[in-house]
């Protein structure tokens, strides 16, 4: 009986070696002497490429503005707590805004908001005119509009949104610019002229 290919049975069988390949300081078999190619460059490894991690772009639209009182004399804020301030005491001064919803206009927006986080009701006198900024929250790189509007009181009691504002106030006109902690919103209210309504 023949025992079948590669069963083993062949005595006579040679083992294969592996063979490697010949090189400058290999011995070979033949009395030629083999030099290195100096003209190759030496062949580089690859090295893997790291994927850039791009933030994902968000883009948001606002609407609010500045509330002048029944008065002319007053203008209304929201202060938000200073987060990078140890105490816990800095508030930060900025106009009343917020996110446009499906199916509001700006002007729609801008009045809903002001009423939510100051508690003040409002009829927009015109427009101051529009923001854009950019900046990073949650990993992503937001990229925010804000329609701003000059509002004149129309009623409504002061009182700050809880969750969202810690404090509301009326400051005298001629300090609205130099009390906001925005430079875009100092900017906007001090050219936009007379801010009567």
């Amino acid at each position: 009986m023949t025992p079948a290919p590669g069963a083993g049975g062949d005595a006579k069988r040679k083992k294969r070696r592996r063979r490697r390949p010949a090189g400058p300081h290999t011995p070979t078999n033949s009395s030629a002497v083999v030099k290195p190619d100096l003209g190759t460059p030496p062949v580089k490894k690859a090295v893997p490429r790291k994927r850039s991690v791009y933030a994902k772009r968000v883009d948001e639209v606002s609407a609010g503005g500045l509330v002048i009182d029944g008065s002319g004399t007053k203008g209304l804020l929201i202060g938000r707590r200073d987060l990078k301030d140890a105490s816990r005491e800095r508030l930060l001064w900025s106009l009343p805004k917020g996110h446009i919803e499906a199916g509001e206009t700006p002007e729609q927006a801008a009045i809903r908001e002001v009423a939510e986080e100051t508690g003040i009701l409002s009829e927009i006198s015109r427009e101051l005119g529009v923001i854009d900024f950019w900046f990073m929250a949650g990993g992503k790189r937001i990229h925010k509009t804000v329609h701003h509007y000059l509002f004149r009181e129309v009623g409504g009691t002061l009182s700050p949104q809880v969750s969202e504002v810690d404090d509301v106030g009326w400051f005298p006109l001629d300090e609205i610019i130099s009390l906001l902690a925005y430079p875009d919103e100092k900017k906007l209210i001090a050219k936009s002229g007379e801010l009567k309504v």
